[in-house]
């Protein structure tokens, strides 16, 4: 792994963690004298952020951590809901039981991860348990759109589990739910109805987050 690469997955891991706030400044400078290394990989870690866009050069402030729009990560939630509970409806009557142990494997793997509180390692294998549902639909041009709504708010998706650490628990439940109707092959109406309801849970949670953070500020 080059400098660059070293300090590129650094900052990345304490942005999508949490260490690094939304519109907090990266100071150049003191990252490179923490990490013991020169200026120039630090710059070209940072330069990679902001094309993933974590990172935003602003005037006078230099390199901030890009903040969250919170209302443009509900709604697109809200639309991932929709078309993640079709596809999983779709993909149900497609599915072997090859496919249920993986998904149950996952679920134990994202469990594990809760616990050592890995939680970007939780939002990849929660991404990959979703992932390994819709392939299975049948229809490309959902999977496409599907998967481009979740590059929209991977940063978020990454990230919002270190916020709401209650709600990754909560999540390996009620993936437990799916699997147990995916198994005994429910009506796709019900099966739908569940990953709605999954997404519309992540959206309360994050609502909740913030109105606990202003009480404690009040």
């Amino acid at each position: 792994m080059s400098k660059k690469e070293f300090v590129y997955k650094h900052l990345r891991t304490s942005i999508l963690d949490g260490t690094f706030g939304s519109g907090q400044r990266i100071v150049i400078d003191q990252v490179a004298k923490e990490m013991g290394m020169s200026i120039i990989p630090v710059r070209e870690a940072i330069r990679q952020l902001e094309s993933d866009g974590l990172i935003t050069y602003k005037p006078y402030s230099g390199a901030v951590v890009t903040s969250i729009d919170e209302k443009e990560y509900i709604d697109t939630l809200m639309v991932l809901s929709v078309l993640e509970g079709y596809a999983t409806a779709l993909s149900s009557e497609h599915l072997t039981s090859i496919d249920i142990s993986r998904l149950i494997q996952l679920n134990r793997d994202m469990e594990k991860a809760v616990e050592e509180f890995e939680f970007e390692l939780f939002g990849d294998l929660n991404r990959t348990f979703h992932a390994s549902i819709i392939q299975k639909c049948g229809n490309p041009v959902l999977i496409e759109k599907i998967e481009e709504t979740q590059d929209r708010m991977d940063r978020v998706r990454k990230s919002i589990f270190s916020m709401v650490p209650k709600r990754a628990q909560q999540s390996i439940q009620e993936h437990a739910e799916l699997i147990q109707c995916l198994k005994e092959k429910a009506p796709s109406e019900q099966i739908e109805a569940i990953i709605r309801n999954h997404r519309k849970n992540t959206v309360e949670a994050f609502l909740n987050r913030k109105d606990k953070n202003e009480q404690q500020i009040l």
